[in-house]
């Protein structure tokens, strides 16, 4: 017995031992010209171990990258950094109503909609993006989605997204996101969805007379898209803003300290066109400054927060959710 259990351990162990040495890469580089690990940025999110325990770092070098981004649900804890904002590109230009070239997608549309028209599609969890320009590059052709993001505790850190309808999507219930010192434009809802996002030191800009944000908060959520000291801006052109109206009757907006130097409208906000919104959406502001900040003939629906509501609202209390995400602890 002691010899077979001799022979088992020499003929297994080699085996043993290369097992416990298996470790897979934590940082990969994507450069058009050939120089990185890739030259596309989906074939290194592809090339990423599934379900990783560990954050996975992705840089990618200067370029324009024509690509329509994918990061799958069991593609977690990715990062895709940036060389600079400004010359790292990732853009696409479907839009709703263009006819598919590839037939019908996963809905069964031959035509793309709302929601299959993102530039970069995030469903993975604890995803970061920093150092980019995302773009829809459709024009004002109707949703045009640049970002959409479905995962949950994803951070954006100074990057450009860039469209006209429906720019950024923060989508799902269960999605909790953060933006800083981002700059983001668009012309109608070209900030919208169900998620629980907060927006901290962002440039807003408004290309057109229209609307900011279009929330789909339920009402199982205490949050929607909160804005901390933030900086509303618009073209030349433009000369009436509002603040946002509620896709969904319980949508939440919440702007903090921010700078409406954009010609925001006196009301404000909008009831989509239904009367019954005011009784549940929740549109709200504290100290804000500039041409657009005046209360004074602010929709009465509308709030002003009080010092005693202004206390919940920090970033911890916002996205903390029950793992205690710490967005301050990420880089």
């Amino acid at each position: 017995m002691k010899r077979l259990q001799l022979l088992m351990l020499t003929l297994f162990a080699p085996l043993v031992l290369l097992a416990q040495a298996v470790t897979y890469p934590t940082h990969f580089t994507v450069a058009q010209d050939g120089t990185g690990d890739f030259k596309t940025i989906q074939e290194a999110v592809n090339a990423v171990r599934d379900l990783s325990q560990q954050q996975i770092s992705i840089f990618i070098k200067k370029g324009t990258y024509h690509e329509k981004l994918v990061i799958p649900s069991w593609k977690t804890r990715i990062s895709l950094i940036g060389e600079d904002k400004e010359n790292t590109i990732i853009t696409n230009s479907d839009y709703s109503g263009k006819e598919n070239p590839q037939g019908k997608d996963a809905f069964g549309k031959p035509k793309f909609t709302t929601y299959t028209t993102y530039t970069v599609l995030v469903q993975g969890d604890d995803f970061i993006a920093q150092n980019l320009t995302i773009v829809n590059a459709s024009g004002p052709v109707g949703q045009a989605v640049a970002l959409h993001v479905e995962g949950d505790r994803c951070a954006v850190f100074n990057c450009r997204l860039l469209g006209n309808q429906d720019t950024l999507y923060a989508a799902t219930e269960g999605s909790r996101e953060f933006y800083k010192d981002c700059y983001i434009e668009g012309t109608t809802d070209f900030i919208f969805g169900e998620a629980t996002a907060v927006f901290e030191h962002c440039t807003i800009k408004n290309l057109r007379n229209s609307f900011i944000t279009a929330p789909a908060t339920t009402p199982r959520q205490q949050f929607g898209f909160v804005f901390f000291n933030c900086t509303l801006t618009a073209a030349d052109s433009v000369t009436k803003v509002l603040l946002g109206r509620p896709w969904r009757p319980y949508g939440k907006t919440v702007f903090i300290n921010t700078d409406m130097t954009s010609p925001v409208s006196a009301t404000g906000w909008d009831n989509w066109r239904n009367p019954e919104n005011e009784k549940t959406a929740f549109f709200a502001e504290y100290k804000s400054t500039g041409k657009g900040a005046s209360v004074q003939g602010r929709a009465a629906w509308s709030h002003q927060l009080t010092e005693s509501e202004i206390k919940k609202y920090t970033v911890k209390n916002i996205l903390g959710g029950n793992d205690n995400w710490d967005v301050s602890a990420l880089k």
